[in-house]
């Protein structure tokens, strides 16, 4: 059976390169670009919102989401490995949902990932304001996003060791700041606008929801956009080494760090400069070393979080070209999007996707303001990913009545996975319902009966016949897991 299972796994990965794709990216590459787009601009620009309008209750709320997106984690990763064909989550929802869902997942994750690359891009010319208060904020964001649109043509390979590198370095900044907050508090430091440094502004008078229950709810917006990205563990299953060892490595792992990093990040920026003095229109880690009267930390760890935010929008690229990618492929958008390289990445797909990336960043030409374009976006992103993440749990759930089989023998199952999938549904339905109370997030969500209404004419005018006839994936790849773990 091992035997078997391992052959099945070489002649699955000699398919996967025939059609292009390597299996170049390692554990190490796969946590950090999952890292990369997870921890960036949610936090080092968005929390600042988020502390001024939830206080304190901010930090409950990182951790709830954490939690669930946890659950929604394993549940996929559960699904990816029942069978090595899948390549993404697209494919799992495509076979046990139908082939409309893999058209919808697929081009709204698409989407997902162009409006989140074009928040971090933005936020890429708010943070080189701080050094040129004049320069439009759109001109850094467009030539970022060239100079990326360039690494992004180099071998897999290459793209994973700077994308490494570049989350590594946010890494060691988010660390920074939890030692600085730490060693602040502990000597008690006091800020030029006199406020003392302690744990007891977590617990100050209304700190805990100083604009009541709505304030609470208002929060929940960035804060989902914060953790966009931890799912990209799925988009790179396609290109993993030795899936089986790496992808339950990766799952378990990145959740549990993002959600530490947040939290602790955001328990020493309310600690050192309590809920109300943090601005909502600026960094709160440029914030928290101006505090500090050094302004030279100030401009460095400002040039820390603009590196941050171009590896989120690096990360954000590559994904939109492998999703775009991965749709052509399955017969779900223009066959031009299947082609690769003489290095094997999706050229058509990565061009396109940046021209996007960059149409959306222009609106910075015509809306100056960083955070209300910022707003705008990442809104949009948030709706699109509880629409992609409660996919996946639909899918997991008729997995788990379909392939009983295949549950029973996985090495790698999604703890109570029935009751805590539906808990996690429940949870999105709350959150969809918080998004039509704020009048800033009710926009996005006018935005997707169109967006949602241009995919169903897309598929039944188009696609769905080559999607129906398109063949499910086989029956003898599955349960493959069992005999490689």
């Amino acid at each position: 059976m091992v035997d078997v299972a391992k052959n099945g796994v070489q002649k699955e990965s000699a398919s996967v390169e025939e059609k292009g794709l390597n299996r170049g990216l390692s554990n190490r590459h796969i946590q950090f670009i999952a890292l990369g787009g997870a921890i960036g601009s949610g936090l080092f620009m968005g929390a600042g919102k988020t502390i001024s309008v939830s206080g304190t209750s901010i930090i409950f709320t990182y951790m709830l989401i954490g939690i669930v997106l946890f659950f929604v984690m394993r549940a996929m990763g559960e699904l990816l490995l029942s069978n090595l064909e899948y390549k993404t989550f697209a494919d799992f929802c495509s076979d046990y949902l139908g082939p409309w869902a893999g058209f919808f997942i697929g081009w709204s994750y698409w989407l997902t990932w162009v409006v989140a690359a074009t928040a971090d891009s933005v936020v890429i010319g708010g943070y080189f304001q701080y050094w040129f208060p004049d320069l439009p904020a759109w001109g850094p964001a467009l030539i970022i996003l060239g100079l990326l649109l360039t690494l992004n043509f180099l071998t897999v390979r290459m793209f994973g060791e700077l994308e490494f590198w570049f989350s590594l370095v946010k890494v060691i900044a988010v660390i920074s700041l939890i030692i600085v907050g730490l060693v602040l508090i502990s000597i008690s430091f006091v800020s030029p606008t006199g406020v003392t440094a302690s744990f007891n502004h977590l617990v100050d008078r209304n700190a805990f929801l100083p604009f009541g229950v709505s304030g609470f709810f208002a929060g929940f917006q960035i804060a989902i956009f914060s953790f966009a990205g931890i799912e990209m563990i799925g988009a790179t299953a396609a290109e993993a080494k030795d899936p089986h060892k790496t992808l339950p490595k990766a799952i378990n792992a990145v959740p549990i760090r993002v959600m530490i990093f947040y939290v602790l990040s955001l328990i020493c920026i309310i600690s050192v400069s309590s809920w109300y003095a943090v601005s909502a229109d600026k960094s709160p880690f440029v914030q928290l070393f101006l505090l500090t009267g050094l302004p030279v930390a100030a401009g460095l760890i400002n040039l820390v979080v603009t590196t941050s935010a171009i590896s989120a929008a690096n990360s954000g690229i590559f994904c939109t070209s492998r999703t775009l990618y991965g749709l052509a492929d399955a017969d779900q958008a223009p066959s031009a999007f299947k082609a690769v390289t003489r290095r094997r990445v999706p050229g058509s797909s990565l061009l396109f996707s940046c021209l996007c990336i960059s149409g959306g960043t222009a609106m910075l030409i015509f809306i100056p303001s960083v955070m209300t374009v910022f707003t705008i976006v990442s809104t949009i992103a948030s709706v699109l990913l509880i629409f992609i993440w409660s996919l996946v749990l639909i899918a997991y759930l008729v997995y788990r009545k379909q392939r009983p089989d295949l549950h029973r023998i996985s090495t790698f199952k999604m703890p109570f996975g029935i009751p805590l999938s539906y808990v996690s549904l429940l949870f999105f339905v709350f959150v969809m319902a918080l998004l039509a109370l704020e009048p800033d997030t009710l926009s996005a969500l006018y935005f997707m009966p169109l967006w949602f209404g241009w995919l169903s004419i897309a598929y039944f005018v188009k696609y769905r016949k080559a999607s129906d006839a398109k063949p499910k994936f086989h029956d003898a790849d599955y349960g493959l897991d069992a005999g490689t773990n």
